[in-house]
Parts: C-alpha cells; structure tokens; sequence
C-alpha cells in the first residue's frame, strides 16, 4: 500500500481528483479508480486525473472514469486540469496539453485563492447525426442531444440510461445523454446522463458544447457565445461555423475551484 497525495478540483459542479504524476509514480487498476471515485468507500469524484509529461505540450491528461474507463476527453477535466497545472507552475496564463483527443489549448481569464475561470479548447465538429429523437455528435468523445420542453421533469436516471445504452450508439460503446430546455435565444438548461458515470452529473463539458453546437445547427443560428445553465452552474461556449457542417474554434469557459487536498492510502 502506498501514501498517493491528490488535490480535488469541481468545474461547475464536475468534480475530480488530480494526481500530479510527471515522475510517473503511480499507475492504478481499474478497481483502486472504481475505489478512488467511489463516494462512500474512497474521495469521490466524476473522474480521476493524472497529469504527466509531454514532449509535445506543457503536460499530458490521463482521464479515467468512475467505472476505470479511459480513453475519452472530459471538458470540465480540461479545465480542472490547466487550474492544477497554474497551482503547480507548470504554466502561466496559457497552455497547450495532450488529452485522450489530441491537442488543446487553454487561457486562465482570472485567479483569484482557489478559484478561477478557464476558457478550454475543443475539437472540431464536422459531423452531426440527425435522430427523429435528437441529434449525436463527438466532442472528445460521444453525445446525443435531446430538446425537451421542461428539463426539470426528465427521469434522468431512467432516460437518460435507456438512451446511453441504446443499440444505435453500440458501435461507439453507447453514448452520453444530454437534455436542453430552450430558455430564450441563446440561453439553454441542460441536464446530462454521463456514460461511465452512470448517472446524473452537476455538469458535463463536453456535453454542454455538444448541445451547444447541436441547439445552433438545428436552428440555423450564427450565434456565440451560447450560455447553459447546469445544475453546477453557468457556462459559456465559443464557436465559429467554417463551412456548412463544420464548426471550429470551439471553446468551453465557466469556473474552476480547488476544494481540498488529501493523502489517500492505496
């Protein structure tokens, strides 16, 4: 058993535990992360993240599910993790790192104690599936998007797992569930489903710009930012429309705070 130092960090209300691994130190099984994550047995977390050392970046994100799965982009991690790396000198006021998706680029618009608002690059979508029920898309990793009158009255538990497991997503591993409200042109409510999780998040970055994109393609708007309220908190989403299915210079703003830090015996 090991003595592991971490630092908690929530974005809007996604919160994570951050391991500084650039002497690459630790690796974990998927059930010391299931144990890590777990809210009553171990710190509790939507994720686990280790920052390392890039030869290509300032640093590299490792994310890891509640359930130990990885290999995917977690926006409001992104965030989490520049905030870490600013408290670690890493970097200043702008980044680049490597995730699970490639490269991104980040700027620390303030900081201030413990918190501070960061404003994240993702990637660019080219490609929106059109549903009778809604609409899919990648934005690091996968989202459907559904429109609903009135988000407060969403079983989320149980729609949202019906979408996240339903056999048109099987060929990505199933797919996160987003609900929107449509509160006024340009301000949305939102409600997510994460895959990997399995349940409902305060706030899912990826998702956000996900529905974003999706609400400003299905109504023909040329419009940003787009502001979406979450059950965390408010976040703002950045992009331009490059061509007629591509949208670029996507970025995702909202606040970062450090909540404790600990030792954690594994």
């Amino acid at each position: 058993m090991r003595a592991i130092n971490f630092v908690k960090y929530q974005a809007s209300g996604n919160d994570f535990v951050l391991i500084d691994n650039r002497f690459k130190e630790y690796s974990f099984t998927e059930e010391q992360i299931q144990k890590i994550c777990h809210r009553h047995f171990g710190i509790g977390s939507d994720g686990l993240i280790l920052l390392e050392n890039s030869s290509e970046a300032d640093f590299l994100m490792k994310f890891y599910n509640p359930d130990g799965s990885s290999d995917m982009m977690c926006g409001n991690g992104g965030r989490s993790i520049v905030a870490f790396a600013k408290s670690l000198s890493i970097i200043d006021k702008e980044t680049s790192f490597i995730a699970p998706d490639g490269l991104h680029f980040a700027q620390i618009i303030s900081w201030e104690n413990n918190h501070s608002l960061v404003k994240l690059s993702l990637k660019d979508v080219s490609e929106i599936t059109l549903f009778d029920d809604g609409q899919y898309l990648n934005t690091g990793t996968s989202h459907f998007v559904k429109e609903v009158e009135d988000v407060s009255q969403i079983n989320i538990k149980q729609e949202g797992s019906a979408i996240r497991y339903d056999k048109r997503f099987e060929k990505y591993k199933g797919t996160n569930a987003n609900f929107i409200q449509v509160v006024e042109q340009g301000l949305l409510k939102i409600r997510t489903y994460e895959r990997g999780v399995e349940d409902e998040t305060l706030s899912c970055g990826t998702g956000i710009t996900a529905s974003a994109i999706a609400y400003a393609d299905k109504y023909k708007l040329n419009l940003s930012p787009i502001t979406i309220q979450s059950k965390g908190g408010e976040l703002k989403v950045f992009f331009e429309k490059t061509s007629q299915n591509t949208y670029s210079n996507i970025f995702l703003q909202g606040s970062v705070e450090k909540v404790f830090e600990g030792v954690i015996i594994i």
